[in-house]
């Protein structure tokens, strides 16, 4: 199978079912930013401190990723394009908030804002927070042009939160003081 097609030199590609839209669609947006998150999440993977997170836990959310990209790869009205292993992420919303639950107990209470760094490991998962949430808000604004299934927006809402504990624990198990903002005066 080559990797070139040359269907999308006209600037338009295919959803899954044949429909073809533009490469700027929202929906393109939305699962195209899910693929940027999955390689920061693969560079997470080199950096994350095992006492914090197992490889597992960031494999399967790159597997989910596919799911969701999958699922809005797919036109409205059309998931039965989708099989039954293409329909919900594996790492369940309860499981998810049970891990941030952990990981948050391995850092202190915080105290004010904190700024993204630290640890190579925090730094990473900083930047996978900050493109989860972006992709989040491309999702959103797909919602308000087309029906979506509201499992991806809650996945990502969930994933950005606990991305945020993981670079937060990073930091803590390895001795590693958050960085404060704390505003001039």
């Amino acid at each position: 199978m080559k990797l070139y097609t040359r269907t999308g030199d006209d600037g338009s590609t295919g959803l899954f079912g044949g429909d073809r839209v533009s490469k700027s669609h929202l929906r393109l947006a939305a699962y195209g930013t899910l693929d940027e998150l999955n390689s920061v999440v693969g560079l997470l993977r080199l950096q994350a401190n095992p006492a914090c997170v197992g490889q597992d836990a960031l494999q399967r959310i790159q597997h989910d990723l596919f799911v969701l990209g999958a699922i809005l790869a797919t036109p409205a009205g059309r998931q039965e394009l989708l099989g039954q292993r293409m329909r919900t992420p594996t790492w369940s919303l309860e499981a998810m908030e049970t891990d941030i639950d952990r990981l948050t107990a391995l850092a202190p209470p915080m105290k004010a804002f904190v700024l993204p760094g630290g640890t190579a490991g925090a730094s990473y998962s900083h930047l996978a927070r900050t493109v989860c949430r972006r992709a989040e808000r491309e999702v959103v604004a797909l919602t308000h042009e087309e029906p979506l299934d509201p499992a991806v927006l809650r996945y990502l809402n969930r994933l950005s939160d606990w991305l945020f504990a993981l670079a937060r624990a990073e930091n803590a198990v390895a001795g590693v003081a958050d960085i404060e903002w704390l505003p001039k005066d």
